[in-house]
């Protein structure tokens, strides 16, 4: 019966795929049905507005995967980092125009080697607890966040020591130049000592304390996690709503359906086709947007794929020709993604743009596969997340099945999907199979933070593949200040995993969002990450 059921699957998509090649909508994305244009390098903002106004009421926003924690460091993914960055935030921010500006921080100075940074912290700022920030809160706030228990802790780790030189000025001593860290302390949570003091993580798990812009109030596992306006909060006139919802609703046709009928004023990750269903709609809009994110499948030399045929290069090259990206994108996004050539992302720094995207081509595939010693091909372990991305699950049968074309078939005979919690905490743990699908965003138009976290080896918690050349390009990432020398290093790197592929290269997409007409000011990024202290609902 398993057969049976991944052979109905595969012949499904495959057919989806015929049809792609044969007509239809084009590439360009511009279906008569489609409501946005085609997507720019630019954000398309269909809802800002110049000057918002307080507007009160309730903001409602569904989120495609139940967050594993809402505490940031512990975040695993977008949904759950979206939620936590409202409650949470860190010494600085990074614009709409990817640049730094003060947040938590007011000032900063750091040494010439970018080892030690010296903060000067913003006055007057208050905890959801009422409690006042100052430097102790930021030695906490490291601590707790190093701790190995959160799936970003080795972000932390870089940190030797964070100490309050007196109560409003933080030194935090790097174990090496990081080049980057300045944009990563974007991402970081500044929480009160007090309550890590007293409850530790477990406290801050059940009851996250930040100084956002929102601070929480409940969550209903399954069905909503609710925040509330904190009323003194730092940045005057913020923010513009009294309360914000999140609602997990992982079923794209649900979340679309709620958002058509007013139960949700902003949804994301539908497909194209989707998409244009709202066209017309009621008080929708559609927001598209280019998405600094690449989806791979993974090949695993760290546990699951040791001793597999997944070690030799000839393999792993010969599975990303076996594989018909183009047609993939063209049958289940409507064209509306770029095929990629590795983790350095299109829209980022040290991007290789001669390098062209592995063609399709399955003979030459099994003869790479026969000059490995495999002739006949192998049997592998797969697994792929549900109701965590748009299209995925089919996106992984489709891959299955263009494996299945040149030998290579699937431990049990079909595909390991799981949901995406328990995925995550596998994957996180090490112990999914030899072959696994994923994807990885980036928020600081930079790829190391992608880079580090697939192929940074054990320290990472969802890190597949690594070895000592790669190690050795993100060291010297990390160390090199100079943009135009970094860039060099990344199109070296890119050039590497191009050649010596750690991963089945898929897509980077564009991102379909329904948005209901009364919302004001939403600003989606690159990153499919936003904040939601500026925008507001009309009456």
């Amino acid at each position: 019966m398993k057969r049976l059921r991944h052979l109905t699957a595969l012949l499904t998509v495959l057919a989806m795929l015929a049809a792609a090649c044969g007509g239809g909508t084009g590439s360009d994305g511009t279906s008569a049905t489609t409501t946005t244009a085609a997507p720019s390098t630019d954000t398309t903002e269909a809802t800002e507005t110049t000057e918002p106004a307080p507007s009160g009421g309730t903001l409602i926003v569904a989120l495609t995967t139940e967050p594993n924690s809402i505490f940031l460091p512990n975040s695993a993914e977008r949904n759950a980092i979206n939620v936590s960055t409202q409650i949470y935030e860190g010494p600085i921010w990074i614009n709409d125009d990817n640049e730094v500006e003060p947040a938590l921080a007011t000032e900063w100075e750091v040494n010439d080697d970018a080892t030690v940074f010296t903060f000067t912290l913003r006055e007057g700022v208050k905890f959801h607890n009422d409690e006042t920030m100052d430097a102790d809160d930021w030695v906490a706030s490291w601590l707790a966040a190093s701790e190995d228990r959160n799936v970003y802790a080795y972000l932390y780790q870089k940190v030797t020591s964070v100490v309050a030189l007196d109560d409003m000025t933080v030194e935090m001593t790097l174990g090496s130049s990081d080049a980057l860290f300045g944009r990563e302390l974007s991402e970081w949570a500044i929480i009160p000592a007090s309550q890590y003091e007293s409850e530790g993580i477990d406290g801050i798990e059940a009851h996250p304390i930040g100084t956002g812009a929102f601070k929480f109030v409940s969550w209903d596992r399954g069905d909503r996690i609710v925040l509330e306006a904190f009323e003194d909060y730092w940045n005057e006139g913020l923010p513009l709503v009294d309360e914000l919802i999140f609602r997990p609703i992982p079923d794209s046709s649900t979340r679309l359906a709620a958002v058509q009928t007013g139960e949700v004023h902003i949804a994301q990750r539908f497909n194209s086709e989707e998409a244009a269903t709202l066209e017309g709609a009621a008080n929708v809009q559609v927001v598209t947007y280019p998405v600094d994110r690449v989806y791979y499948i993974a090949f695993n030399n760290l546990t699951t794929g040791i001793g597999t045929p997944l070690e030799s290069s000839e393999v792993r090259l010969a599975m990303n020709h076996a594989v018909d990206r183009q047609a993939i994108v063209d049958a289940l996004f409507d064209g509306q993604a770029a095929l990629a050539t590795g983790l350095v992302s299109t829209s980022s720094l040290g991007f290789d743009d001669s390098l062209a995207p592995y063609a399709y081509d399955p003979d030459l595939a099994m003869q790479l596969l026969a000059d490995a010693g495999y002739p006949d091909g192998f049997t592998i372990g797969f697994a792929c997340p549900t109701g965590a991305y748009v299209n995925f699950e089919e996106v992984c049968q489709a891959v299955a099945g263009y494996l299945e074309a040149v030998g290579i078939t699937l431990d049990g005979g079909e595909i390991q999907f799981m949901e995406s919690g328990q995925y995550w905490d596998l994957e996180a743990s090490k112990q999914l199979p030899p072959l696994f699908g994923d994807s990885w965003s980036s928020t600081s138009s930079e790829s190391l933070e992608r880079l580090q976290g697939a192929l940074g080896g054990f320290d990472a918690d969802y890190s597949a593949w690594t070895d000592d050349t790669i190690l050795g390009f993100l060291a010297q990432i990390q160390q090199t200040i100079d943009e135009t020398e970094r860039a060099d290093v990344y199109t070296e790197l890119h050039r590497y995993t191009y050649e010596d592929p750690p991963f089945i290269y898929l897509y980077e997409p564009f991102a379909f969002e329904g948005i209901n007409s009364a919302v004001q000011n939403y600003k989606p990024r690159a990153a499919e990450d936003y904040f939601l202290r500026a925008v507001s609902l009309a009456g």
